[in-house]
């Protein structure tokens, strides 16, 4: 299916005739006779918008000329949070617990501020909604967010989706004035535990591939880079690094096309049971990526605090 709009080739045909007919009458694009459909596919991936991708909400501290002009929303999901959780939640305008996540907050992020006392540290991390299916969390950790005045929305009746689903849906909602393009989702406790969560946080980003969604751990992280854009990632190399990879999801990728890692993609073919781009290196402050498949960016995080 060819869709002028995004310049979406997904080729699901097993021959160049049968891709040529499904070209529009007035092709924006010159066709070229060849065994397979590369050169047509790299023609339209270059003429795609860049779409920036850069980690600066992992840095301490920043020039205020240097910081994004992205809002940013947290969500927090009931698996450790990274600790650098304190960092991700001053960047962020507003703060979403994902049912047992509220409990995380409240036993865990006292832990890292040891000298202070435990009931100041939670009142001071007060998460602005509560959302789920109130199946984790505990009494006692509702009854003193609802004190303090956290908005409790419980999700009983909707079985269908995962917690994060209804966060991500939550904050979309939360703010409807603001554009899409400048919003970024940060998800702490994303990562580790059991597997089918995995899963099911993966599934959230490609359902919500219009959204800046990054998932986060101690230890990585991982968002989507959507085939309707080529993209720019800056590495910030103080927190982040070197270890990274690129992932096709939903369907394989004929033609992925990278620059910046030590083991470069060229125009290469990328599906699971052949090859995946796994433990590869960053080798500058920028990595670009541009491909016919929605594809999983991870990278490693440096123990940041």
């Amino acid at each position: 299916m060819w869709r002028r709009a995004d310049l979406i080739i997904p080729f699901y045909k097993t021959s160049i005739e049968d891709n040529v007919k499904a070209l529009p009458k007035e092709p924006p694009f010159s066709i070229v006779s060849c065994p397979c459909s590369r050169l047509l596919v790299n023609r339209t991936l270059s003429t795609m918008d860049l779409m920036h991708h850069s980690s600066t909400f992992l840095l301490p501290t920043m020039p205020e000329d240097q910081r994004p002009s992205l809002t940013y929303a947290l969500v927090v999901l009931n698996q450790s949070l990274p600790r650098f959780t304190p960092l991700i939640w001053k960047h962020a305008q507003f703060r979403l617990c994902a049912d047992g996540g509220a409990n995380r907050v409240y036993d865990e992020i006292p832990l890292l501020f040891p000298q202070e006392d435990a009931s100041g540290v939670r009142r001071r991390y007060k998460p602005d909604i509560i959302e789920g299916d109130m199946d984790s969390i505990r009494k006692e950790v509702l009854d003193f967010y609802t004190r303090l005045g956290t908005k409790i929305v419980d999700k009983t009746h909707d079985q269908d989706t995962t917690d994060l689903h209804k966060c991500v849906t939550c904050v979309r909602d939360f703010a409807p004035g603001l554009d899409e393009c400048n919003l970024c989702i940060l998800v702490a406790g994303a990562l580790g535990g059991r597997f089918d969560h995995e899963m099911g946080n993966l599934n959230v980003i490609c359902h919500f591939s219009s959204l800046r969604i990054i998932l986060l751990s101690d230890d990585n992280l991982i968002h989507l880079l959507p085939r309707t854009h080529r993209h720019e990632i800056h590495i910030q190399t103080s927190v982040q690094g070197p270890h990274c990879g690129l992932i096709p999801i939903g369907m394989p990728s004929r033609s992925s096309t990278t620059t910046g890692l030590q083991w470069d993609l060229d125009n290469t073919e990328m599906k699971f049971g052949g090859l995946v781009n796994t433990s590869n290196i960053v080798e500058g402050d920028n990595v670009t990526v541009e491909s016919d498949c929605d594809l999983l960016w991870t990278i490693s995080l440096k123990k940041l605090s």
